[in-house]
């Protein structure tokens, strides 16, 4: 019997090697021609009549104010943008659902709940219809000019006079619940930062609506009515560090596939994922 090595054994034959080929040169096409064409293409959209939802690809908030078109409002701070959507916000949405279960099992009697980026107290008014809101302390903190078109619209009677508001963090009393829902991608700050301003680390926090992805963070802007916005899509892995390292466990998470979003002149950026946290206080 031959010892000799079968040189030959799981060769590729010439037509496998033909198709390999083919493969490779597509791959090579499609990243080196169409990809960067279509990237070329798309970042076209911003001088497009018909504006893009989402503008613009920046490494920081900074960066990101620094390329607001100038017939463009920058930030969310101004009153021709703080009111808007204000009736669909009162609505419970499906991504409001999950919020809502957890406080339904968190709320207790008394207890001091601040909604950090509450807008109106458009969460307050939405969720008072399924759950005992008038048992606890209910406080909206946002920017100035939001919380002076919030207040009144209270005084006209538009909003709850339960629901408190502040712009001032330094003033608070004692928070026992943070609720921050579709805060962080409109925070210019780490979340870890923002927790130590309040007076106290809450013992239970709940974020929705968190948008993030696999590689790094990364600030686009939107563009909500007259505004051009900065939205930061955090990096998921050092985001979810930084929730550890600030102290807390994260209890629960979901998904909420229909906020996912793609940057409209950087697609090749791939698709953001929208999340949710329970978090519990691990001291």
């Amino acid at each position: 019997m031959s010892t000799r090595p079968n040189t030959t054994q799981g060769a590729a034959s010439p037509r496998q090697t033909a198709k390999a080929r083919l493969k490779s040169l597509e791959a090579g096409f499609w990243r080196h021609v169409i990809a960067p064409s279509f990237a070329g293409l798309s970042r076209l959209k911003r001088y497009s009549p018909r504006q893009p939802a989402m503008l613009g690809a920046y490494p920081d908030r900074a960066a990101a104010l620094a390329g607001v078109p100038r017939r463009w409002l920058a930030t969310y701070d101004h009153g021709d943008v703080a009111a808007m959507s204000f009736a669909v916000m009162s609505e419970v949405r499906v991504w409001d659902y999950p919020v809502m279960f957890w406080l339904e099992k968190l709320l207790t009697r008394g207890m001091r709940v601040l909604d950090a980026g509450g807008h109106f107290g458009t969460k307050y008014i939405a969720f008072s219809g399924h759950l005992k809101l008038s048992e606890v302390t209910w406080t909206v903190y946002d920017l100035p000019e939001t919380i002076r078109a919030a207040r009144a619209a209270q005084q006209r009677g538009a909003v709850p006079e339960a629901v408190g508001f502040t712009d001032d963090l330094a003033g608070l009393a004692s928070v026992d619940l943070l609720l921050a829902s579709g805060l962080l991608q409109y925070l210019d700050l780490r979340f870890a930062d923002f927790l130590a301003r309040l007076p106290n680390r809450p013992r239970h926090i709940l974020l929705n609506k968190v948008a993030t992805r696999d590689g790094p963070s990364v600030t686009t802007l939107e563009r909500i009515g007259p505004a051009r916005v900065p939205y930061q899509i955090r990096s998921l892995g050092p985001f979810e560090a930084e929730l550890d390292e600030a102290g807390y466990r994260i209890t629960d998470r979901w998904e909420i596939p229909s906020l996912g979003h793609v940057i409209d002149t950087h697609p090749e950026l791939g698709r953001s994922v929208s999340r949710g946290y329970l978090l519990h206080r691990t001291d």
